[in-house]
């Protein structure tokens, strides 16, 4: 029997991936032929959805772009056996894009059926599990502070650090929040992990909760995300089936159970307390620290809350030890990051590399330049409160604290390309009035700071460019980013005042003397 993967990945359904699979049905009970269609995850490689595989002897062949009514036409050509056909890309795993990758914690997506245990497990799936089963408390977390795994939502705290405290803290409960909030603009990552590995993050809420002491966990996800919603439930059942989840995790002294929260549908519920306030019913709004959540945070209680791919990447750290994760990376940036190319580029998709790859390498090497084929002019790493970063700062490693250097974040690893004819100070604007749109009101600096920031580069672009104005806009972002309680408003100035310091012509300015070298 034939294996065809036709992925149901959501940006490969957009792009009429059940339609395909359909077609492949179709086709081969009509012909009589012998074939399992298997409904894989994605590989990443957007820019080739829909990817159609088929297993051979030599390895998994790619047909890229496939629509249903390609299907009958391929079928023509032996694609069931590998067969030549101009959309045929060869071995999927030798494609350069892929097979120069560094794939961690995104080892598995796209080869497998996302539900399927015996898969999961196949593939090194709860060896970490297993091992940490075995292990005392204190030795994961000093494990896991080893492995110099850090948030990878954005704050970039250590991991270990927050699991710790929770470990230390006296409670009657404690729990493990998910922050599976993707609301970055270019950012996919977790919604891949989610629909194309779920298993891969029950596997690392449950270390947490064996590890910390807390029996109940919490996959906090986007509306927006359905598929993804759908993927987690269906797996969270499964795996409770397995003995995965309930009252004996794996048939030891530890309780675990595991439910997903469908989100509000509020950017700002990304910021960890105002996520938390959201999982209580109640609104949005960002609360005061201290009391860290570590300490103070669901119902009060001690919770662990990481983002998708932080918890993702647990399982492999314990698989493989914390010294494979730790020799990763570069300087306290240890180990992999997802980055997600997106905008104006001709081969989007996820890229996994280790810490210190650079924005040149990833938008020509990977992404292949811009789609409109002009030159690239800008990229806005860490989402749409990231910097915009020019071409001079392209060969910076991608490193927290070397971007940290240059007033620029990492983020969630989402990049997104701008070309030549892009504005940046219509983007600059853009900024503010996303910001006012999505505060939830709660400090001054963020709710009225993003509106008066608004009109400042309003009344900037229609003409009026005086030191007056200009000033006026640097000092609202300074207070933006002093006064505001989280990165809504603390991290809004950061698009503006990088547009405003590389692009200033587009703001009707002339340019320094030192932009002008720069």
């Amino acid at each position: 029997m034939t294996r065809i993967y036709v992925p149901i990945d959501s940006a490969a359904l957009a792009l009429g991936a059940q339609e395909v699979a359909n077609a492949v049905a179709f086709e081969a009970e009509k012909r009589g032929l012998d074939v399992q269609i298997v409904r894989n995850g994605s590989r990443g490689l957007f820019y080739l959805e829909p990817l159609v595989e088929v297993e051979t002897a030599e390895g998994r062949i790619g047909y890229s772009n496939v629509e249903a009514d390609d299907v009958a036409a391929l079928f023509d050509a032996n694609f069931h056996e590998g067969g030549a056909h101009e959309k045929n890309v060869g071995i999927v795993d030798e494609i350069p894009y892929l097979k120069n990758q560094q794939r961690l914690t995104f080892a598995r997506i796209g080869k497998t059926d996302p539900l399927s245990i015996d898969d999961y497990v196949a593939l090194g799936g709860l060896e970490g599990l297993r091992n940490v089963l075995d292990m005392n408390g204190d030795a994961v977390v000093a494990a896991l502070i080893d492995s110099g795994l850090r948030g990878r939502g954005g704050a970039a705290f250590p991991a270990g650090i927050k699991w710790k405290t929770v470990r230390a803290a006296y409670a009657d409960q404690k729990y493990i929040v998910c922050n599976a909030d993707e609301g970055d603009s270019g950012t996919f990552s977790d919604r891949l992990v989610m629909e194309s590995d779920p298993y891969m993050l029950i596997e690392g809420m449950i270390i947490a909760g064996v590890t910390t002491g807390a029996t109940k966990g919490y996959i906090y996800v986007r509306s927006e995300y359905p598929h993804s919603i759908a993927t987690l439930n269906r797996a969270i059942d499964r795996a409770r089936d397995a003995g995965w989840l309930g009252a004996s995790v794996l048939g030891s002294s530890h309780a675990f159970d595991l439910y997903v929260a469908k989100g509000a549908g509020a950017y700002v519920c990304g910021e960890e307390t105002a996520l938390l306030e959201s999982l209580e019913g109640k609104r949005g709004i960002v609360r005061a620290k201290p009391p860290v959540p570590a300490l103070v945070g669901l119902y009060g209680k001690p919770t662990v809350i990481n983002n998708v791919i932080t918890l993702a990447t647990v399982p492999i750290i314990f698989a493989k030890g914390a010294t494979f994760y730790r020799d990763f990376g570069m300087g306290r940036s240890r180990g992999t990051l997802p980055f997600q190319i997106a905008g104006n580029v001709k081969q989007g998709g996820l890229v996994e590399l280790a810490f210190g790859v650079t924005l040149r390498e990833l938008i020509y090497e990977y992404g292949g330049g811009t789609a409109s084929g002009r030159p690239a002019r800008a990229v806005q790493v860490g989402g749409p409160l990231g910097t915009y970063l020019p071409d001079s700062q392209w060969d910076i490693p991608l490193d927290y604290e070397e971007y940290a250097k240059v007033g620029a974040v990492v983020g969630h690893g989402g990049l997104v390309v701008h070309d030549d004819t892009s504005n940046l100070a219509e983007l600059a604007q853009y900024a503010m009035h996303f910001c006012a749109l999505e505060s939830c009101g709660k400090c001054t600096p963020c709710r009225i700071g993003s509106t008066r920031g608004e009109e400042v580069i309003a009344r900037i672009r229609e003409g009026d460019t005086s030191v007056k104005q200009i000033t006026l806009l640097r000092e609202l972002c300074d207070t933006m980013v002093s006064g505001s309680l989280c990165a809504m408003g603390g991290m809004t100035p950061f698009p503006v005042m990088s547009a405003l310091d590389h692009f200033p012509e587009d703001f009707g300015l002339p340019r320094t003397p030192a932009q002008k070298a720069a």
